[in-house]
């Protein structure tokens, strides 16, 4: 395949380097019919200017090339391109050139001349599969990593949504506290909540909270509340506590949540009784 021509990046793609045109055409033959598209370069420098215009999986290479040996190339290639699979396909196979293509060029594989077609194949199959296995797994730990910093920021929304809702509940009971009217809070007929002036309404009750309501407060305020709980929400009505006129008013706090919550206020009447 022309290094210039259009080639599918879904595909395996094999980049083939020797010096020697017939050894080209027998590789270029062989590998035809494992499916790959096969890009052939006669020299180092070629092979590198191919890899800048193509995504290759897997390279076989010539060890004794002039200007460039195959472990140059490699070395080079793997800098540039470490991904790849690099192998060596040599007629020589001295210590010195082994030795040196393994160092320098970091292979896979050292392979001899004349080849055995099938182990060749076997060879070039085991690569490719090295290659996906690496490329999925850059896949997998990029997607990892997105999703951790998709965490990471859902969390820090979150903590900033919490510390805000905490900041304006604390304002919300400092607000309720200072209220210059008694305002008592309900939950499943149970004081939940009693401002400065409750307190000092109910101070006889020597424990408000967690207190019955009926108990600590009078069967007067237990009926609207009732009405409240059984009607559609509201209810109000004026009640007599220790001699005095209220207007006592009991409303639903609707929330998200399992339980309802009631919110009871008591204004003076008389005033002046």
């Amino acid at each position: 395949m022309d290094a210039q021509q259009e080639i599918d990046p879904r595909q395996r793609t094999l980049l083939l380097v020797d010096d020697e045109e017939n050894i080209l055409r027998s590789l270029r033959r062989l590998f035809r019919r494992e499916g790959y598209q096969i890009l052939t370069a006669p020299s180092g420098a070629e092979g590198l200017n191919v890899l800048e215009a193509h995504k290759v999986g897997v390279i076989v290479s010539d060890q004794r090339m002039p200007e460039m040996t195959g472990s140059e190339f490699l070395h080079r290639v793997k800098s540039r391109h470490p991904d790849t699979v690099r192998i060596i396909l040599s007629g020589y196979t001295d210590l010195e050139s082994v030795t040196e293509s393994i160092n320098v060029g970091a292979v896979f594989k050292f392979l001899t001349k004349p080849w055995d077609d099938e182990l060749l194949c076997q060879n070039v199959r085991e690569a490719f599969t090295i290659h996906e296995l690496s490329d999925e797994n850059q896949r997998l730990t990029a997607a990892l990593q997105q999703a951790n910093q998709e965490l990471e920021a859902r969390v820090v929304e979150k903590t900033q949504q919490l510390a805000f809702n905490l900041r304006a509940l604390q304002i919300s009971q400092d607000i309720l506290e200072e209220l210059p009217f008694t305002v008592i809070g309900i939950g499943q007929d149970e004081i939940v909540f009693a401002n400065r002036r409750a307190r000092e309404h109910f101070s006889a009750v020597p424990l408000l909270l967690g207190s019955d309501l009926e108990s600590a407060c009078g069967a007067g305020m237990a009926n609207i509340y009732r009405q409240a709980a059984q009607g559609e929400g509201v209810a109000k009505g004026e009640i007599e506590l220790q001699g005095r006129h209220y207007q006592c008013r009991c409303q639903c706090n609707r929330s998200d949540g399992p339980h309802e919550g009631y919110i009871m206020t008591l204004n003076l009447l008389d005033r002046e009784a």
